[in-house]
């Protein structure tokens, strides 16, 4: 489990990330490095990490559903991810 202040950090991010688009855009496009530089680092996209929404965790991310390798077992086996089974042959 990522600590709290991990996802708070993340979901800032991603806040920050949808604020700027449209402005990082158009900077880029018009080629206008010097402005795109006064924006905040975490608005860029590449800042930030694939986690899992119930746990945080940063690795082993499934992302068709949103979550860790952990969770999505977990939830599959207990019959709460629609149209995902166990495989026996």
């Amino acid at each position: 489990m990522a600590k709290e202040s991990m996802k708070a950090r993340q979901r800032k991010r991603e806040r920050m990330v949808e604020r700027y688009a449209e402005k990082r855009a158009k900077l880029k496009a018009e080629g206008n490095y010097e402005d795109l530089q006064k924006i905040p680092r975490n608005a860029s996209p590449v800042r930030l990490r694939n986690r899992c929404n119930i746990t945080g965790r940063p690795r082993g991310y499934m992302r068709d559903f949103g979550l860790c390798r952990n969770q999505f077992r977990q939830m599959a086996s207990d019959g709460k991810i629609p149209g995902v089974t166990k495989a026996s042959w």
